[in-house]
């Protein structure tokens, strides 16, 4: 199938650039001088885990970021042989299950790290909290780091990590969590593991300031700006012309007539709603492109269609609209939707078609 021709089935999909995802991840590469750990959760952004795992590897990275076990295996069926490190805080009832995917847990608490060794043990990565608060050893928790680096001769530590909560806004914030990630990682011990990081998307724009070893892209190799950095557009949102009809100044559409059209013109239908990905937020705010062409979305978005109201045979059944991607960039569309980029991608329900070019999925 053709970039760009409407699927056999006629249902909405996602065109994904491979070679721009490639390209991006190479240009935050530079940046920080340092191997990559991709994040490929929530299916790769929206964008298929698979596929973009598939396509990083000829740039080989250090190994692969998701949030779950379940991430993790869906790569491993895959084939994907490198390191996957799972992020949300390790469950002691899933260790053999860590163990059979070949996953490195997030070890976040002495008792966690405890029933983990006492399991057989296996690589782990240690997650310190520098401020973000959403799981992790407290960096000013001495006694706990002090349990920990006595355990910590047992084998199996082959990282340590933080995150950032501001790295896309506030320099002086970010270099106080780098810090506090020092002073933990020193009171750990004069032994550091192989594997640090800290870095996510927006931290590439200081460099290799906060890049550890190892540096965890995200939101930016799927075209999402990150802070300063601007990546190249990856995915682009679309949906057929469904049908096409007139309609008069003062008609209303869809639910609660929100909508009243301003003049006469065309009511066009798209086959894509919120079961989709399309924000209901977007109704009488957001924006449809048709070529060139931006029109304001008409009326509430619906589980299945969105509407527009265009100039008179402007739009023809069969005719593609754009939601995001395109002429429609991504983040300009979030901030419509009143919401984030990451949002907008991982929005894209299970019945849009993925489909790739521009790569090897």
């Amino acid at each position: 199938m053709a970039e760009g021709e409407i699927p056999p089935d006629h249902g909405p999909w996602l065109e994904v650039d491979l070679g721009a995802l490639v390209r991006n991840a190479r240009d935050y590469g530079r940046r920080v001088g340092v191997p990559l750990l991709p994040m490929v959760k929530a299916n790769g952004y929206g964008l298929g885990a698979v596929a973009v795992a598939r396509a990083l590897e000829p740039l080989g990275p250090w190994g692969f970021g998701v949030a779950s076990l379940a991430e993790a295996r869906e790569l491993r069926s895959a084939g994907i042989e490198r390191p996957i490190v799972v992020f949300l805080p390790f469950v002691a009832s899933a260790a053999e299950g860590y163990r059979s995917a070949g996953a490195r847990p997030a070890i976040g608490g002495v008792a966690d790290l405890e029933q983990w060794l006492a399991g057989g043990g296996g690589p782990f990565h240690l997650s310190l909290d520098t401020g973000m608060g959403r799981g992790g050893i407290p960096w000013h928790d001495g006694s706990q780091l002090r349990a920990i680096a006595g355990r910590l001769d047992r084998g199996g530590y082959e990282g340590a990590f933080t995150h950032f909560h501001s790295a896309d806004a506030d320099a002086a914030a970010t270099g106080v969590q780098w810090h506090r990630f020092e002073e933990a990682l020193a009171a750990l011990g004069p032994t550091r593991p192989p594997i640090i990081h800290a870095a996510n998307s927006a931290a590439a724009q200081w460099g290799g300031r906060y890049a550890g070893t190892v540096a965890r892209p995200g939101i930016f190799l799927y075209g999402g700006r990150a802070g300063a950095l601007t990546p190249e557009p990856v995915a682009r949102f679309d949906a057929m012309v469904h049908a096409v009809g007139p309609i008069r100044e003062g008609d209303t559409v869809s639910y609660g007539a929100t909508f009243r059209a301003p003049e006469r013109g065309d009511l066009v239908t798209l086959g894509a709603g919120y079961a989709d990905g399309v924000r209901r937020s977007l109704g009488n705010g957001g924006l449809i492109a048709f070529g060139d062409r931006l029109v304001p979305i008409a009326g509430r978005v619906t589980m299945d269609m969105t509407m527009a109201v265009v100039p008179h045979g402007a739009v023809r059944v069969g005719d593609r609209g754009t939601f995001f991607g395109g002429p429609l960039e991504l983040d300009a569309q979030a901030e419509r939707a009143g919401t984030i980029s990451y949002e907008l991608l991982t929005a894209v329900g299970p019945r849009v078609a993925r489909r790739y070019h521009g790569g090897r999925p």
